[in-house]
């Protein structure tokens, strides 16, 4: 009863942050979603002819569109599962180590604050075919020097930059909850897999992992929904999204969606906010089936 009475203190505390959620976040899902139906829309009049699902039909069948999903989809696939695989060895490594391991952090956290833009002319400098170090390196092993990122290279080439350079970025975060969920785990389980002399690889698999998973499962479902809106990466290595004499094959379904909204043909934003709500509806799907998958999975 007493709580009741005073329920309305935490709705007074939270009400800015809900007030910037409905006006930030729900109006503009909810208009979006509106948008996506209305035929022949001005935005600037705010006119239309009425409602149809023509823009959904024009998105599932533009050849760019299949392009950006495609390049989404791969890029998602690969980079997420092993940035994860990669952080976590990173985090148990960093876990482990007494001396310097303030210094070592902030090395590792350092591209999470760095520009984008300037992280983009750092790797065309590294994968430059010419001058690179990567083509040296790879050079000392017999391999000629690759065209990872000029107008030479194949899509393959160009999309395992895409990879590296989304899998290096994302770490930073990754390492940080990780880092955070490892110094809460009790002591006490690592003493008594000590005793029993049990292999380090077991007490990775049977004490870490288990007791690490609600953050292993927080960082799965966020990291898939940054994935599916990468923009920025491509944008800063290749700046038109394009190799290999096609200008269109590198672009992600985000860079999609600002396309059509750059567009003056009439009804271009409608055509930006159907496939807005196409990718949210694919960012729920996946949501919902690691939820699923994960379910019996993590351990509180």
């Amino acid at each position: 009863m007493f709580e009741n009475k005073h329920n309305w203190k935490g709705y007074l505390y939270l009400a800015p942050a809900l007030i910037l959620i409905l006006i930030f976040i729900i109006y503009p899902l909810f208009n979006t979603f509106l948008t996506s139906f209305k035929e022949n829309y001005q935005f600037m009049t705010g006119e239309y002819d009425g409602f149809s699902i023509q823009h959904y039909m024009d998105v599932f069948k533009s050849s760019k569109f299949k392009v950006a999903f495609k390049n989404t989809m791969i890029l998602t696939i690969i980079s997420v599962p092993v940035s994860i695989v990669i952080a976590l060895l990173i985090s148990v490594g960093l876990n482990s180590i007494k001396r310097l391991q303030g210094f070592l952090q902030t090395i590792f956290f350092l591209p999470y604050v760095t520009n984008v833009i300037a992280i983009g002319l750092v790797f065309q400098f590294m994968f430059n075919h010419n001058y690179g170090i990567i083509n040296t390196v790879i050079g000392w092993f017999g391999i000629g020097p690759v065209h990872w990122m000029d107008a030479y290279a194949s899509y393959g080439e160009a999309m395992a930059v895409i990879i590296i350079y989304s899998i290096w970025s994302s770490l930073p975060f990754k390492i940080m909850v990780f880092l955070s969920g490892l110094q809460t785990i009790d002591k006490q389980y690592y003493q008594a897999a000590q005793i029993d002399a049990t292999p380090k690889w077991r007490v990775f698999l049977r004490i870490t992992v288990p007791l690490l998973s609600p953050m292993i499962m927080y960082i799965t479902i966020t990291s898939f929904m940054g994935a599916f809106k990468t923009y920025e990466h491509v944008l800063s290595l290749f700046g038109d999204g394009g190799t290999a004499g096609d200008p269109g094959n590198l672009k992600t379904m985000v860079w999609y969606i600002y396309e059509a909204l750059d567009s003056s043909k009439k009804g271009s934003v409608a055509v930006a906010s159907a496939s807005a709500v196409v990718l949210f509806i694919v960012i729920m799907i996946f949501t919902a089936i690691q939820m699923y998958i994960n379910k019996k999975r993590v351990h509180y």
